[in-house]
């Protein structure tokens, strides 16, 4: 082979290693109006089959995540005008999140489930009416579960099935059980704990809470974030977070299922 021929063949290879990357960016620029803004830095595709449950509160495995790279997942919504407010916050800043729902909150607020979906934001399952699954009877746990996949399957596309669209759920309090992993992992759905959280459950100002979760992003420098999209204190927090990310370089992962490879990408 001649050597321009290996030129030719070695810049082929270079091209093709960064393209990837380069359709990830062109299609944030394409759907981001501001060029400021934190955006969304790249789509991981999760597959469950090799991450079948992730997290460091609650698993010894979380996602591959480098250094200064956080995914953003909020429980218990969807709620009117609170829900409505992290959403803004999110869509400024050109930044895609996963909102692990409620299934009465979706049968309540079909709307506000479409919109999510409609944003580009993927959608996981947090039950039916968050129990304390750890205290139920597995058989009772399981069905919890499933009425809250149905029940979002409802409202976003107007039938019910067991099977969820996409494969991720969070257990609420984090209180698994050895059966009810090993069931969810044979239906192919990957559990979701969290790396650190905002505590926003406790009562504090957003000014506190900003100040407690970036204290614990400094410490742990990357990893999936809990925050609860129903909180007010959390929805007002949230334009300062987001910005304190921008300022600090740290980069937005949005999570999807095995399939979904572009930033842009609009199906869940």
């Amino acid at each position: 082979m001649s050597s321009g021929a290996r030129s030719i063949l070695n810049a082929a290879a270079v091209l093709l290693a960064f393209m990837p990357a380069v359709l990830a960016a062109s299609a944030q620029a394409a759907d981001c109006p501001r060029k400021d803004a934190l955006g969304t830095a790249r789509v991981l595709e999760v597959d469950p089959a090799t991450y079948p449950r992730v997290g460091l509160k609650s698993f010894p495995q979380t996602l591959p995540l480098q250094d200064h790279e956080v995914v953003l997942t909020f429980d218990d919504g969807p709620t009117p005008f609170v829900t409505d407010k992290v959403l803004t916050a999110l869509a400024a800043e050109c930044v895609r999140a996963t909102f692990f729902m409620v299934g009465r909150n979706a049968a309540d607020h079909p709307d506000m489930v479409r919109k999510i979906a409609r944003l580009g934001h993927t959608i996981g399952y947090h039950t039916w009416d968050h129990p304390h699954l750890n205290r139920l009877p597995t058989d009772l746990a399981e069905a919890n579960i499933n009425r809250g996949i149905e029940a979002v399957g409802m409202a976003l596309r107007g039938t019910a099935s067991t099977t969820p669209a996409t494969p991720f759920f969070r257990f609420p309090y984090f209180e698994s059980t050895p059966e009810l992993l090993n069931r969810l992992e044979r239906r192919g759905i990957a559990v979701f704990g969290a790396d650190f959280w905002a505590s926003d459950w406790v009562r504090m100002t957003p000014e506190e809470e900003l100040k407690l979760l970036t204290s614990r992003l400094e410490a742990a420098r990357k990893g999936i974030i809990l925050l609860h999209d129903p909180q007010m204190r959390t929805a007002e927090m949230m334009p300062a977070f987001l910005r304190y990310l921008r300022e600090h370089n740290y980069r937005v992962v949005h999570i999807v299922p095995p399939g979904m490879k572009t930033v842009s990408d609009r199906s869940h």
